[in-house]
């Protein structure tokens, strides 16, 4: 215990200096909690408000996709350049290396297979997301689709196990065969997702009035890379929705299935980041790949 006689009396209480206010920089969020804003301070970059996210969870309903058949040899040289990982549990405990100190947004809902009903999901065991440190919790919504109530009851449960233990929501649109990708499905998709409880969407571009879907929801939205592209149109996309609203993008396979995967995210990065354009981001990939 401190002895009273030789403390030294405080005297810089700052009498008429306005508390400082340290607003969060992402929209929306203002008022998470602290541990909330802690991990995703970790996902988003606090400088340039956006992420570029990593995702290789394609095989837990797809097996072994392009690209992803030995994930020991193709994830770990990408993993430093990503500012957040989306795996799989079983993908992480398996070959992602601990030290690589990346948050993850751990795939929290699991079920079905491209064999059978897409999206009739389930969610994971809490206390093993907290276990493996996850700091999102990733989350299929199939808005319109069949299983529609319960991927949506799947996300309300996540988000209030989130909001319980700290740990953001991400809801993740799903898109059926029978649905278009266009802003108005989209704008219903996230606006549902951000309005059920998830800290951040992930949905898909459109090339129509994506700025009106950005718009009207109210927590930061990351974008699907969806198929592969060629590099140069995933690039562009990449841009242009950043241009529009998006807050980053969470790329798999038009990093992993490129030509040369290490190039091009962070070719992906230049743009996400540093404001490149899609054509300075495409020579600096030719650059690297050289």
């Amino acid at each position: 215990m401190a002895d009273n006689d030789s403390n030294k009396d405080a005297s810089d209480y700052g009498f008429g200096v306005p508390v400082k206010k340290y607003p969060f920089f992402l929209k929306g969020l203002d008022h998470m909690d602290w541990g909330m804003k802690d991990r995703l301070s970790r996902i988003f970059n606090a400088k340039s408000g956006h992420t570029v996210m990593l995702a290789f969870d394609h095989g837990y309903i797809m097996g072994p996709t392009s690209g992803l058949e030995r994930m020991d040899i193709s994830m770990p040289p990408l993993i430093e350049y990503a500012d957040c990982i989306m795996c799989t549990r079983g993908a992480l405990r398996s070959i992602v290396p601990p030290t690589s100190n990346k948050p993850v947004s751990l795939r929290y809902s699991a079920g079905t297979t491209v064999l059978g009903e897409l999206n009739d999901e389930c969610i994971l065991d809490i206390e093993d997301a907290i276990r493996v440190n996850a700091s999102a919790l990733a989350v299929m919504v199939a808005i319109g689709g069949k299983f529609e109530a319960k991927t949506i009851v799947n996300l309300t449960r996540t988000a209030d196990l989130g909001n319980k233990y700290g740990i953001p929501t991400l809801g993740v649109t799903a898109v059926g065969k029978e649905l278009a990708r266009d802003a108005r499905y989209l704008g219903l998709a996230c606006r549902v997702c951000a309005e059920n409880g998830a800290t951040f969407v992930k949905t898909y571009y459109c090339e129509k009035d994506f700025a009106r879907v950005a718009a009207a929801c109210p927590v930061p939205i990351v974008i699907a890379g969806g198929k592969k592209l060629p590099e140069n149109e995933a690039l562009e996309l990449a841009y242009k929705a950043l241009q529009e609203g998006a807050s980053g993008v969470d790329m798999g396979r038009n990093v992993f299935q490129a030509e040369n995967p290490v190039a091009m995210i962070q070719a992906i990065r230049a743009v996400v980041h540093d404001k490149r354009t899609p054509k300075e981001a495409l020579d600096l990939y030719r650059s690297l790949f050289q």
